[in-house]
């Protein structure tokens, strides 16, 4: 079953950001536009790249009224011992969130049961806590941040513009479709 169009299920989990320890839950998922995106494992080969990456779009997205949650089966101290002894991931300043129950993974569907360990799942979460947006990579592509900075514009203008959609590589600022009888087989 897609999760596009369902409600963040609850949980409640540990966190490290900006040298502290924090509890995170699906409450925080609301209110604001979030992204959250799940990753396999701390101390490994593509992930820091990936997470790097989401931080080097991190103030631009936070300028689009979006929080970034990074989420792994790992826990919140493994998190901190990461970012303590790692120049890639000691530049991050979103939300690391500690998954090792694996109920957030269960929740958004990216545990890989035999391995412990999260798939590459990046969502995009609406403020009323509605999942807009769904990517799941196998574990050795990665992901470029750029693209979700776009598919998160996209799915702010869609929501704020009832009645018209994006279109495939929309950019701000360009044309939108009305879906109508009139457009059906003319594109």
């Amino acid at each position: 079953m897609s999760l596009i169009g369902t409600e963040v299920k609850p949980f409640k989990a540990s966190a490290y950001q900006n040298g502290k320890f924090i509890e995170v839950t699906e409450a925080d998922l609301k209110g604001k536009w979030s992204v959250v995106c799940f990753y396999p494992a701390d101390f490994t080969f593509v992930c820091p790249t990936e997470l790097e990456d989401l931080q080097n779009q991190y103030e631009t997205l936070k300028g689009l009224g979006v929080e970034v949650y990074s989420v792994s089966t790992d826990t919140h101290f493994t998190h901190k011992a990461w970012h303590d002894s790692s120049e890639t991931i000691g530049k991050i300043t979103y939300v690391m969130i500690g998954d090792p129950s694996h109920t957030i993974s269960r929740n958004f569907d990216v545990l890989i049961e035999s391995e412990g360990a999260a798939d590459r799942g990046t969502f995009i979460i609406d403020p009323d806590g509605v999942i807009q947006t769904v990517e799941i990579n196998a574990g050795g592509i990665g992901r470029d941040a750029s693209i979700l900075v776009s598919k998160v514009k996209a799915a702010q203008y869609v929501r704020n513009n009832p009645g018209e959609v994006c279109p495939a590589k929309w950019q701000e600022g360009a044309e939108t479709l009305k879906p109508s009888l009139d457009l059906v087989g003319k594109i």
